[in-house]
């Protein structure tokens, strides 16, 4: 436990010491500069999120197959499975495309990290209104639209390692209103670093980009359909815990 304190004041301290540099990306946002504040917050969010993951030790090894699956000239939804709070730190230090991800509205009141958030173009859901999460998922929408890929986790909560939930329908919208291609992403081990013990620790991580599920001009029989290939896409990667 004490460990685990250490590395959270640890990566609090390492983002107020780049404070300088999210108030130049806040700068060039103001200033209509968009493209140039994402294409220099895209190494700084994978910088951050390896620092993170290194918390958890030297030992700690993470494994990706299947960048080549990537398409590089339009915006996706990466849909996975989740293990463990280390599958976004994992995703955004290794996985070589940015991304965005949709958090709790109550993220807002973290210091430092929220502003981050908000550079990356994350989406915060308002889950307690009905109708303020629907404007929520509205706008993912049309971050999609303007070019940002969006992370989002169909379970709805962490396994921490046991047989993953079922794939919630809801979830897809995201990518049925927009259109843009489904990237399924198995992620096996992350539980490991911290779910497993309630303290920080390395283990080897494994993650597999799939191919891109197209969802442009479907009928709803053929979201449905999608929907149960893609939980079985993710779940083919992960081992058994029968």
């Amino acid at each position: 436990m004490i460990k685990t304190i250490f590395a959270v004041i640890r990566f609090f301290f390492y983002l107020i010491i780049r404070q300088g540099k999210q108030r130049k990306m806040l700068r060039l946002q103001k200033t209509g500069n968009i493209e140039e504040r994402d294409k220099q917050i895209a190494p700084m969010v994978q910088e951050w999120a390896r620092y993170v993951v290194g918390l958890t030790g030297k030992k700690t090894k993470i494994s990706v197959s299947g960048q080549e699956n990537l398409p590089m000239d339009r915006a996706v939804v990466f849909i996975a499975n989740h293990q463990s709070y280390m599958d976004i730190p994992v995703l955004l230090g290794y996985v070589k495309k940015p991304m965005a991800f949709i958090a709790k509205v109550e993220i807002l009141k973290v210091p430092f990290l929220s502003g981050w958030m908000k550079l990356m173009e994350c989406v915060f859901l308002n889950r307690k209104s009905p109708h303020q999460s629907v404007k929520d998922m509205e706008g993912a929408v049309e971050r999609i639209k303007k070019g940002y890929s969006l992370l989002i986790f169909p379970e709805g909560h962490r396994s921490k390692g046991d047989t993953p939930g079922a794939f919630k329908p809801g979830s897809f919208k995201l990518a049925f209103k927009s259109g843009a291609p489904i990237i399924p992403v198995s992620i096996d081990g992350t539980w490991k670093l911290f779910e497993g013990s309630n303290r920080l620790k390395p283990a080897d991580v494994f993650v597999t980009i799939h191919p891109p599920v197209m969802t442009e001009n479907l009928s709803k029989d053929e979201q449905k359909e999608i929907v149960s290939r893609v939980e079985e896409t993710v779940l083919s990667a992960l081992p058994s815990r029968a």
